[in-house]
C-alpha cells in the first residue's frame, strides 16, 4: 500500500507537469488531463487512508516519485500530445499490471481490497482514453513508451524494497 500511494503522488506529479506544459503544446488534452489528476488525488487520499488506518508510514519513494513524476510530465509536454497520451498508456499499462497482482495476492476481506477494486476503473478508463491517440509505433513512440514502462517499474520495484 506504501508504494501505491507514493504511486498516486507520482502520477498527480505526471500530470501536474503535462498540465503545465500542455496549456501551449496540447490545449486540447488540457481538460482530460485535469480529470485524470483528478481521479490520481482520489487514489492517493484512498491509499493515504487505508495506510492510516494500518498505522504505516509513507513509503520512502514518495518524494522521489513526486519529483521524477513532475519532470516527466514537463518533458512529455514538451513533446507535445502524442507524448502525452503514450506516458499514459505506459504508465497505466505498468500500474494496471501491479494492482491486478496486489488483488490475486489479497484476500477479499482485506480494507485494501475494495480500495484496489475501485481505482482500478478510473486506471483503466485512463489507459483506454489515452490510448486512442496512440495508433502507429514509430521509433520515438517505441522509445518513450519502453523508457516509461520501465521507469515505472523500477520506481514500483524500488519502493517495494524501501
Amino acid at each position: 500500500m506504501k508504494v501505491n500511494h507514493a504511486g498516486e503522488q507520482g502520477a498527480i506529479s505526471i500530470y501536474t507537469g503535462q498540465i503545465f506544459i500542455a496549456r501551449l503544446t496540447a490545449s486540447h488534452l488540457v481538460q482530460e488531463l485535469r480529470a485524470f489528476r483528478t481521479h490520481e488525488l482520489e487514489h492517493r487520499t484512498i491509499f493515504h487512508n487505508v495506510l492510516k488506518r494500518r498505522g504505516l508510514p509513507r513509503c520512502r519513494s514518495y518524494y522521489l516519485c513526486a519529483i521524477g513524476g513532475y519532470a516527466l510530465g514537463i518533458a512529455t509536454g514538451l513533446c507535445g500530445a502524442r507524448a502525452i497520451s503514450l506516458t499514459t498508456v505506459a504508465v497505466e499499462r505498468v500500474v494496471l499490471q501491479h494492482l491486478r497482482h496486489q488483488l490475486a495476492m489479497l484476500s477479499d476481506d482485506d480494507d485494501a481490497t475494495n480500495a484496489i477494486r475501485a481505482i482500478l476503473r478510473d486506471e483503466q478508463e485512463h489507459y483506454d482514453q489515452a490510448s486512442t491517440r496512440t495508433q502507429g509505433s514509430g521509433m520515438f513512440e517505441r522509445m518513450l513508451s519502453t523508457a516509461v514502462s520501465g521507469a515505472t517499474e523500477s520506481v514500483i520495484w524500488l519502493g517495494m524494497r524501501l
